[in-house]
Protein backbone atom coordinates (compact mmCIF):
# COMPACT_ATOMS: atom_id res chain seq x y z
CA UNK A 1 0.00 0.00 0.00
CA UNK A 2 1.19 3.49 -0.76
CA UNK A 3 2.09 6.13 1.70
CA UNK A 4 -0.92 7.82 0.16
CA UNK A 5 -3.55 5.10 0.03
CA UNK A 6 -2.75 4.57 3.89
CA UNK A 7 -2.96 8.44 4.25
CA UNK A 8 -6.71 7.91 2.96
CA UNK A 9 -7.32 4.85 5.08
CA UNK A 10 -6.33 6.52 8.46
CA UNK A 11 -8.53 9.45 7.31
CA UNK A 12 -11.16 7.22 7.21
CA UNK A 13 -13.23 7.78 10.60
CA UNK A 14 -12.01 11.32 10.48
CA UNK A 15 -14.94 13.60 8.79
CA UNK A 16 -15.86 17.33 8.77
CA UNK A 17 -18.62 17.95 11.85
CA UNK A 18 -20.41 20.31 9.58
CA UNK A 19 -21.43 18.01 7.21
CA UNK A 20 -22.23 14.74 9.29
CA UNK A 21 -24.51 14.05 11.90
CA UNK A 22 -25.50 10.92 13.87
CA UNK A 23 -29.44 9.31 14.11
CA UNK A 24 -30.71 9.63 17.22
CA UNK A 25 -34.06 8.35 16.88
CA UNK A 26 -36.17 6.61 14.02
CA UNK A 27 -39.81 7.82 13.61
CA UNK A 28 -41.94 6.07 11.14
CA UNK A 29 -40.57 7.74 7.56
CA UNK A 30 -38.73 10.07 9.57
CA UNK A 31 -35.10 10.00 11.79
CA UNK A 32 -34.01 12.78 14.17
CA UNK A 33 -30.47 13.91 13.49
CA UNK A 34 -28.40 15.23 15.87
CA UNK A 35 -25.12 17.66 15.09
CA UNK A 36 -26.63 18.17 11.42
CA UNK A 37 -26.11 22.13 10.63
CA UNK A 38 -27.61 21.89 6.97
CA UNK A 39 -30.88 23.83 5.66
CA UNK A 40 -34.06 22.43 5.03
CA UNK A 41 -34.48 20.39 1.24
CA UNK A 42 -30.70 19.49 1.84
CA UNK A 43 -29.97 15.63 0.52
CA UNK A 44 -28.38 13.27 2.88
CA UNK A 45 -27.18 9.99 2.92
CA UNK A 46 -26.93 7.74 6.05
CA UNK A 47 -24.67 5.23 6.42
CA UNK A 48 -24.94 2.15 8.40
CA UNK A 49 -21.94 1.06 10.76
CA UNK A 50 -22.03 -2.15 8.55
CA UNK A 51 -20.05 -1.50 5.12
CA UNK A 52 -22.66 -4.27 3.34
CA UNK A 53 -25.52 -2.01 4.17
CA UNK A 54 -26.59 -0.36 1.48
CA UNK A 55 -26.83 3.82 2.68
CA UNK A 56 -29.92 5.53 2.99
CA UNK A 57 -31.09 8.78 1.25
CA UNK A 58 -33.81 11.49 2.66
CA UNK A 59 -33.97 14.84 2.55
CA UNK A 60 -34.11 17.37 5.50
CA UNK A 61 -37.75 18.68 5.80
CA UNK A 62 -37.11 20.27 9.92
CA UNK A 63 -36.09 20.34 12.71
CA UNK A 64 -36.97 19.74 16.39
CA UNK A 65 -35.01 21.91 18.58
CA UNK A 66 -31.44 21.08 18.28
CA UNK A 67 -32.17 18.11 15.76
CA UNK A 68 -32.72 18.15 12.10
CA UNK A 69 -36.20 16.36 10.80
CA UNK A 70 -35.37 14.03 7.88
CA UNK A 71 -37.93 12.17 5.88
CA UNK A 72 -36.67 9.20 3.54
CA UNK A 73 -36.88 8.39 -0.12
CA UNK A 74 -37.03 4.74 0.51
CA UNK A 75 -37.29 2.37 3.14
CA UNK A 76 -35.35 2.35 6.35
CA UNK A 77 -33.39 -0.83 5.37
CA UNK A 78 -32.14 -1.30 8.93
CA UNK A 79 -31.39 2.52 10.19
CA UNK A 80 -31.23 2.87 13.82
CA UNK A 81 -29.15 4.82 16.44
CA UNK A 82 -25.92 5.67 15.99
CA UNK A 83 -25.96 5.59 12.11
CA UNK A 84 -23.34 8.29 10.51
CA UNK A 85 -25.34 10.73 8.17
CA UNK A 86 -23.76 12.38 5.39
CA UNK A 87 -24.56 15.92 4.04
CA UNK A 88 -24.69 15.08 0.03
CA UNK A 89 -25.89 17.82 -1.17
CA UNK A 90 -27.54 21.47 0.04
CA UNK A 91 -29.54 23.09 -3.50
CA UNK A 92 -32.20 20.19 -4.60
CA UNK A 93 -31.73 20.22 -8.16
CA UNK A 94 -32.37 17.48 -11.40
CA UNK A 95 -30.78 17.10 -14.08
CA UNK A 96 -32.58 17.53 -17.44
CA UNK A 97 -32.47 17.37 -21.27
CA UNK A 98 -33.34 15.80 -24.63
CA UNK A 99 -32.22 12.54 -24.02
CA UNK A 100 -35.70 12.57 -21.18
CA UNK A 101 -37.87 12.59 -24.78
CA UNK A 102 -39.94 9.09 -24.59
CA UNK A 103 -38.25 7.95 -21.36
CA UNK A 104 -40.40 6.69 -18.21
CA UNK A 105 -38.78 8.36 -14.97
CA UNK A 106 -38.97 8.21 -11.34
CA UNK A 107 -38.98 11.37 -9.06
CA UNK A 108 -35.22 11.74 -9.07
CA UNK A 109 -34.97 11.42 -12.72
CA UNK A 110 -33.54 7.63 -12.73
CA UNK A 111 -34.67 5.19 -15.59
CA UNK A 112 -37.72 2.88 -14.92
CA UNK A 113 -38.46 1.93 -18.29
CA UNK A 114 -34.99 -0.65 -18.44
CA UNK A 115 -33.89 1.52 -20.94
CA UNK A 116 -30.27 3.32 -20.88
CA UNK A 117 -29.48 6.20 -18.54
CA UNK A 118 -30.10 9.48 -19.92
CA UNK A 119 -27.15 11.03 -21.11
CA UNK A 120 -26.60 15.06 -22.17
CA UNK A 121 -28.31 16.39 -19.27
CA UNK A 122 -28.02 19.64 -17.42
CA UNK A 123 -28.60 20.66 -13.78
CA UNK A 124 -31.90 22.55 -13.47
CA UNK A 125 -33.31 23.53 -9.75
CA UNK A 126 -36.28 21.64 -8.54
CA UNK A 127 -37.41 24.88 -7.27
CA UNK A 128 -36.12 27.84 -9.09
CA UNK A 129 -36.70 31.91 -8.12
CA UNK A 130 -39.99 32.93 -9.26
CA UNK A 131 -40.60 33.88 -12.75
CA UNK A 132 -41.19 37.80 -13.40
CA UNK A 133 -44.89 38.60 -14.26
CA UNK A 134 -43.46 41.03 -16.62
CA UNK A 135 -41.77 38.36 -18.86
CA UNK A 136 -44.60 36.48 -19.42
CA UNK A 137 -46.22 36.14 -22.90
CA UNK A 138 -49.51 37.08 -23.71
CA UNK A 139 -52.21 34.40 -24.07
CA UNK A 140 -53.18 35.19 -27.56
CA UNK A 141 -52.75 31.74 -29.61
CA UNK A 142 -55.58 28.22 -29.55
CA UNK A 143 -53.76 25.44 -28.85
CA UNK A 144 -55.73 22.09 -30.13
CA UNK A 145 -56.07 19.14 -28.34
CA UNK A 146 -57.42 16.79 -30.45
CA UNK A 147 -60.50 16.30 -28.42
CA UNK A 148 -63.60 18.43 -29.62
CA UNK A 149 -65.55 19.04 -26.31
CA UNK A 150 -62.22 20.87 -25.27
CA UNK A 151 -61.25 22.61 -28.29
CA UNK A 152 -64.65 23.56 -29.43
CA UNK A 153 -66.19 24.39 -25.96
CA UNK A 154 -63.29 25.25 -23.46
CA UNK A 155 -61.12 26.09 -25.73
CA UNK A 156 -57.39 25.81 -24.10
CA UNK A 157 -54.89 28.95 -24.98
CA UNK A 158 -51.11 28.04 -25.16
CA UNK A 159 -49.42 29.02 -21.73
CA UNK A 160 -52.79 28.61 -19.91
CA UNK A 161 -53.45 26.43 -16.41
CA UNK A 162 -56.62 24.35 -16.47
CA UNK A 163 -58.03 21.87 -13.63
CA UNK A 164 -59.73 18.08 -14.86
CA UNK A 165 -62.08 18.06 -11.62
CA UNK A 166 -63.35 14.59 -11.48
CA UNK A 167 -64.15 11.86 -9.15
CA UNK A 168 -62.77 8.20 -9.35
CA UNK A 169 -63.61 5.94 -12.70
CA UNK A 170 -64.80 8.81 -14.81
CA UNK A 171 -62.06 8.60 -17.16
CA UNK A 172 -59.60 11.23 -16.51
CA UNK A 173 -56.84 9.23 -17.28
CA UNK A 174 -58.30 8.41 -20.55
CA UNK A 175 -59.08 11.99 -21.35
CA UNK A 176 -55.28 12.68 -20.79
CA UNK A 177 -53.98 10.50 -22.76
CA UNK A 178 -56.16 11.63 -25.68
CA UNK A 179 -54.85 14.84 -25.26
CA UNK A 180 -51.55 13.29 -25.13
CA UNK A 181 -51.91 11.48 -28.29
CA UNK A 182 -53.80 14.57 -30.26
CA UNK A 183 -52.43 17.41 -28.70
CA UNK A 184 -50.44 20.08 -31.36
CA UNK A 185 -47.68 20.81 -28.74
CA UNK A 186 -44.43 19.74 -29.31
CA UNK A 187 -43.51 17.64 -26.23
CA UNK A 188 -45.78 16.25 -24.02
CA UNK A 189 -44.46 16.23 -20.07
CA UNK A 190 -46.62 13.94 -17.94
CA UNK A 191 -46.33 13.24 -14.13
CA UNK A 192 -47.84 10.58 -12.42
CA UNK A 193 -48.16 11.37 -8.88
CA UNK A 194 -49.39 8.59 -6.34
CA UNK A 195 -50.93 6.08 -9.03
CA UNK A 196 -51.51 2.65 -8.59
CA UNK A 197 -48.66 0.40 -9.64
CA UNK A 198 -50.96 -1.14 -11.62
CA UNK A 199 -51.88 1.60 -13.60
CA UNK A 200 -48.89 3.21 -14.60
CA UNK A 201 -48.00 0.71 -17.53
CA UNK A 202 -51.73 0.54 -18.58
CA UNK A 203 -51.77 4.39 -19.00
CA UNK A 204 -47.70 4.46 -21.00
CA UNK A 205 -48.64 1.01 -23.19
CA UNK A 206 -52.18 0.91 -23.73
CA UNK A 207 -53.50 4.84 -23.13
CA UNK A 208 -50.60 6.48 -24.65
CA UNK A 209 -49.37 4.30 -26.39
CA UNK A 210 -46.01 4.08 -28.51
CA UNK A 211 -46.62 7.54 -30.56
CA UNK A 212 -47.81 9.17 -27.68
CA UNK A 213 -44.67 8.38 -25.98
CA UNK A 214 -42.14 9.02 -28.81
CA UNK A 215 -43.15 12.42 -27.90
CA UNK A 216 -43.66 12.51 -23.91
CA UNK A 217 -41.60 12.24 -20.97
CA UNK A 218 -43.41 10.31 -18.25
CA UNK A 219 -41.93 10.87 -14.55
CA UNK A 220 -43.76 7.99 -11.97
CA UNK A 221 -43.83 8.22 -8.41
CA UNK A 222 -46.58 5.21 -7.42
CA UNK A 223 -48.84 5.44 -4.18
CA UNK A 224 -46.65 3.17 -2.29
CA UNK A 225 -43.43 5.20 -2.45
CA UNK A 226 -42.14 8.07 -0.12
CA UNK A 227 -44.03 11.27 -0.11
CA UNK A 228 -40.85 12.83 -0.74
CA UNK A 229 -40.67 10.90 -4.06
CA UNK A 230 -44.43 12.21 -5.44
CA UNK A 231 -43.85 16.03 -4.63
CA UNK A 232 -40.49 15.44 -6.33
CA UNK A 233 -42.28 13.79 -9.53
CA UNK A 234 -43.97 16.98 -9.77
CA UNK A 235 -41.40 19.76 -9.71
CA UNK A 236 -39.47 17.02 -11.43
CA UNK A 237 -41.67 17.48 -14.11
CA UNK A 238 -42.38 20.74 -14.54
CA UNK A 239 -38.82 21.35 -14.18
CA UNK A 240 -38.01 18.97 -17.32
CA UNK A 241 -41.10 21.28 -19.00
CA UNK A 242 -39.52 24.49 -18.41
CA UNK A 243 -35.96 22.67 -19.80
CA UNK A 244 -37.91 22.09 -23.17
CA UNK A 245 -39.99 25.59 -22.75
CA UNK A 246 -36.56 27.30 -22.42
CA UNK A 247 -35.58 25.93 -26.01
CA UNK A 248 -38.58 27.51 -27.88
CA UNK A 249 -40.80 24.74 -27.75
CA UNK A 250 -44.52 24.39 -26.94
CA UNK A 251 -45.17 21.90 -24.22
CA UNK A 252 -48.46 20.06 -22.78
CA UNK A 253 -47.46 19.09 -18.89
CA UNK A 254 -50.28 17.20 -17.62
CA UNK A 255 -50.41 15.95 -14.11
CA UNK A 256 -52.48 13.12 -12.72
CA UNK A 257 -53.12 14.38 -9.50
CA UNK A 258 -52.80 17.62 -7.88
CA UNK A 259 -54.96 16.03 -5.31
CA UNK A 260 -52.73 13.41 -4.51
CA UNK A 261 -49.32 15.54 -4.70
CA UNK A 262 -51.22 17.95 -1.65
CA UNK A 263 -51.87 14.41 0.43
CA UNK A 264 -47.99 13.50 -0.40
CA UNK A 265 -47.30 17.25 0.93
CA UNK A 266 -49.72 16.90 4.17
CA UNK A 267 -48.25 13.94 5.33
CA UNK A 268 -44.09 15.59 5.14
CA UNK A 269 -46.42 18.82 6.79
CA UNK A 270 -47.14 16.84 9.65
CA UNK A 271 -43.73 14.92 9.96
CA UNK A 272 -42.23 18.24 10.35
CA UNK A 273 -44.32 19.44 13.18
CA UNK A 274 -47.18 21.75 11.19
CA UNK A 275 -50.70 21.69 12.41
CA UNK A 276 -53.28 20.14 10.47
CA UNK A 277 -55.80 22.95 8.87
CA UNK A 278 -58.86 22.01 6.79
CA UNK A 279 -59.55 18.57 6.27
CA UNK A 280 -56.28 18.12 7.91
CA UNK A 281 -54.25 19.53 5.13
CA UNK A 282 -51.29 21.97 6.50
CA UNK A 283 -50.40 25.21 5.43
CA UNK A 284 -47.33 23.97 3.34
CA UNK A 285 -49.75 22.63 1.11
CA UNK A 286 -51.11 25.85 -0.29
CA UNK A 287 -48.03 27.37 0.01
CA UNK A 288 -46.86 24.77 -2.51
CA UNK A 289 -49.64 24.53 -4.98
CA UNK A 290 -49.00 28.19 -6.58
CA UNK A 291 -45.49 27.86 -6.68
CA UNK A 292 -45.48 25.20 -9.10
CA UNK A 293 -48.78 26.14 -10.80
CA UNK A 294 -47.80 29.18 -11.67
CA UNK A 295 -44.54 27.61 -13.41
CA UNK A 296 -46.66 26.76 -16.40
CA UNK A 297 -46.66 29.91 -18.71
CA UNK A 298 -45.45 31.39 -21.85
CA UNK A 299 -42.57 33.59 -22.25
CA UNK A 300 -42.17 36.36 -24.74
CA UNK A 301 -40.03 35.45 -27.24
CA UNK A 302 -39.84 31.95 -25.92
CA UNK A 303 -41.71 28.83 -25.88
CA UNK A 304 -44.99 27.98 -23.66
CA UNK A 305 -46.20 25.01 -20.82
CA UNK A 306 -49.64 24.68 -20.95
CA UNK A 307 -50.36 23.01 -17.82
CA UNK A 308 -53.86 20.40 -17.56
CA UNK A 309 -53.93 19.23 -13.85
CA UNK A 310 -56.16 16.69 -13.04
CA UNK A 311 -58.34 17.01 -9.26
CA UNK A 312 -59.45 13.73 -7.55
CA UNK A 313 -62.36 15.34 -5.77
CA UNK A 314 -63.82 13.28 -2.90
CA UNK A 315 -67.80 12.08 -2.93
CA UNK A 316 -67.52 14.29 -6.32
CA UNK A 317 -67.53 17.39 -3.94
CA UNK A 318 -66.23 20.43 -5.96
CA UNK A 319 -65.86 22.56 -2.72
CA UNK A 320 -63.35 20.37 -0.80
CA UNK A 321 -59.78 21.86 -0.01
CA UNK A 322 -57.37 21.04 -2.54
CA UNK A 323 -60.19 21.60 -5.13
CA UNK A 324 -60.82 25.20 -4.05
CA UNK A 325 -57.71 26.04 -3.74
CA UNK A 326 -56.75 25.15 -7.46
CA UNK A 327 -59.72 26.53 -8.72
CA UNK A 328 -58.49 30.03 -7.43
CA UNK A 329 -55.24 29.28 -8.96
CA UNK A 330 -55.55 27.79 -12.55
CA UNK A 331 -57.30 29.72 -15.77
CA UNK A 332 -60.56 27.40 -15.95
CA UNK A 333 -61.74 23.85 -15.28
CA UNK A 334 -63.17 21.26 -16.87
CA UNK A 335 -65.93 19.38 -15.16
CA UNK A 336 -66.16 15.19 -16.08
CA UNK A 337 -69.99 14.46 -14.82
CA UNK A 338 -70.57 11.13 -13.81
CA UNK A 339 -73.66 11.00 -14.46
CA UNK A 340 -72.63 11.61 -18.16
CA UNK A 341 -69.98 8.45 -17.62
CA UNK A 342 -73.29 6.23 -16.15
CA UNK A 343 -74.97 6.82 -19.14
CA UNK A 344 -71.50 6.20 -21.47
CA UNK A 345 -70.76 9.50 -23.18
CA UNK A 346 -67.35 9.94 -23.41
CA UNK A 347 -65.03 12.12 -22.54
CA UNK A 348 -67.84 13.06 -19.68
CA UNK A 349 -66.98 16.55 -20.29
CA UNK A 350 -70.06 18.59 -18.71
CA UNK A 351 -69.92 21.58 -20.89
CA UNK A 352 -71.94 23.48 -18.47
CA UNK A 353 -70.21 23.20 -15.21
CA UNK A 354 -67.01 23.65 -17.31
CA UNK A 355 -65.03 27.04 -18.56
CA UNK A 356 -61.67 28.09 -19.87
CA UNK A 357 -61.38 31.61 -18.46
CA UNK A 358 -59.00 32.45 -22.23
CA UNK A 359 -61.68 30.93 -24.62
CA UNK A 360 -63.04 33.91 -26.25
CA UNK A 361 -59.71 35.67 -26.58
CA UNK A 362 -57.98 32.62 -28.28
CA UNK A 363 -60.90 32.22 -30.62
CA UNK A 364 -62.33 33.62 -33.67
CA UNK A 365 -65.81 35.75 -34.00
CA UNK A 366 -67.57 33.17 -35.42
CA UNK A 367 -66.07 30.28 -32.80
CA UNK A 368 -66.84 32.73 -30.34
CA UNK A 369 -70.34 32.96 -31.60
CA UNK A 370 -71.13 29.38 -32.16
CA UNK A 371 -69.64 28.72 -28.65
CA UNK A 372 -72.16 30.42 -27.13
CA UNK A 373 -75.12 29.51 -29.18
CA UNK A 374 -74.61 25.86 -27.86
CA UNK A 375 -74.26 26.90 -23.95
CA UNK A 376 -77.94 28.62 -24.95
CA UNK A 377 -78.84 25.23 -26.07
CA UNK A 378 -77.24 23.11 -23.69
CA UNK A 379 -78.75 25.17 -20.58
CA UNK A 380 -82.10 25.39 -22.31
CA UNK A 381 -82.28 21.59 -22.80
CA UNK A 382 -81.34 20.84 -18.91
CA UNK A 383 -83.57 23.84 -17.83
CA UNK A 384 -86.62 21.62 -19.37
CA UNK A 385 -84.58 18.18 -18.66
CA UNK A 386 -87.34 16.73 -16.69
CA UNK A 387 -90.13 17.92 -17.96
CA UNK A 388 -88.52 15.92 -21.14
CA UNK A 389 -87.79 13.00 -19.30
CA UNK A 390 -91.33 11.87 -18.13
CA UNK A 391 -93.39 13.47 -21.68
CA UNK A 392 -94.48 16.75 -20.02
CA UNK A 393 -93.29 19.02 -22.00
CA UNK A 394 -95.39 20.87 -24.16
CA UNK A 395 -94.12 21.63 -28.10
CA UNK A 396 -93.72 25.20 -28.81
CA UNK A 397 -93.93 26.74 -25.75
CA UNK A 398 -90.14 27.77 -25.76
CA UNK A 399 -88.42 28.43 -28.91
CA UNK A 400 -85.08 28.04 -28.02
CA UNK A 401 -85.90 24.65 -25.65
CA UNK A 402 -87.59 23.17 -28.80
CA UNK A 403 -84.93 23.80 -31.40
CA UNK A 404 -82.32 22.16 -28.11
CA UNK A 405 -84.35 19.23 -28.45
CA UNK A 406 -84.25 18.91 -31.96
CA UNK A 407 -80.73 19.12 -31.70
CA UNK A 408 -79.35 17.08 -29.20
CA UNK A 409 -78.73 14.21 -31.12
CA UNK A 410 -76.36 16.27 -33.17
CA UNK A 411 -74.80 17.90 -30.37
CA UNK A 412 -74.22 14.52 -28.24
CA UNK A 413 -72.47 13.24 -31.48
CA UNK A 414 -70.60 16.40 -31.50
CA UNK A 415 -69.08 16.21 -27.80
CA UNK A 416 -68.62 12.49 -27.97
CA UNK A 417 -65.28 11.16 -29.09
CA UNK A 418 -63.76 7.55 -29.06
CA UNK A 419 -61.01 7.38 -27.36
CA UNK A 420 -58.50 7.18 -30.27
CA UNK A 421 -60.26 9.66 -32.48
CA UNK A 422 -58.42 12.86 -33.17
CA UNK A 423 -59.89 15.90 -34.54
CA UNK A 424 -58.58 18.49 -36.29
CA UNK A 425 -59.32 21.76 -34.78
CA UNK A 426 -60.49 23.30 -38.02
CA UNK A 427 -63.03 21.15 -38.51
CA UNK A 428 -64.08 20.93 -34.99
CA UNK A 429 -64.82 24.69 -34.99
CA UNK A 430 -66.43 24.34 -38.51
CA UNK A 431 -68.78 21.47 -36.90
CA UNK A 432 -69.58 24.06 -33.94
CA UNK A 433 -70.25 26.78 -36.72
CA UNK A 434 -72.88 24.74 -38.49
CA UNK A 435 -74.49 23.62 -35.35
CA UNK A 436 -75.03 26.99 -34.47
CA UNK A 437 -76.19 28.32 -37.45
CA UNK A 438 -78.76 25.13 -37.84
CA UNK A 439 -79.93 26.08 -34.50
CA UNK A 440 -80.71 29.96 -35.71
CA UNK A 441 -82.22 28.48 -38.86
CA UNK A 442 -84.66 26.09 -36.83
CA UNK A 443 -85.58 29.31 -34.06
CA UNK A 444 -86.43 31.25 -36.74
CA UNK A 445 -88.91 28.85 -38.75
CA UNK A 446 -89.97 28.03 -35.41
CA UNK A 447 -90.54 31.57 -34.32
CA UNK A 448 -92.43 32.39 -37.64
CA UNK A 449 -94.78 29.44 -37.47
CA UNK A 450 -96.02 31.01 -34.28
CA UNK A 451 -96.06 34.28 -35.25
CA UNK A 452 -98.26 32.35 -37.97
Amino acid sequence: MTTFARSIDALDGFEARSIIGTVDAVRGMTVLVRRLRVPIGSVVRIEGTSRTREPVFGEVIGFDAARAIVMLLGGSNGTGPGDRVRLERVSDSIMVGESWLGRVLDGLGRPIDGGPVPTGLEARPLFPPVVNPMTRGIIDEPLATGVRAIDGVTTLGKGQRIGIFAGPGVGKSTLMASVARGTSADVNVIALVGERGREVKEFIVDALGREGLARSVVVVATGDESPLLRVRAMAAAITAAEHFRDSGRDVMLMVDSITRFAQAQRQIGLAAGEQPATKGYTPSVFALLPQLLERAGSIEGGGSITGIYTVLVEGDDLTEPVADAAKGILDGHVVLSRKFANRGHFPAIDPLDSISRVADQVSDPNHVVARRRLMELLAAHRESEELINIGAYAAGSNPMTDVAIALKPAIDAYLRQERDERAEFPVTCRALCEIAAESERLRAAAVAAKGV
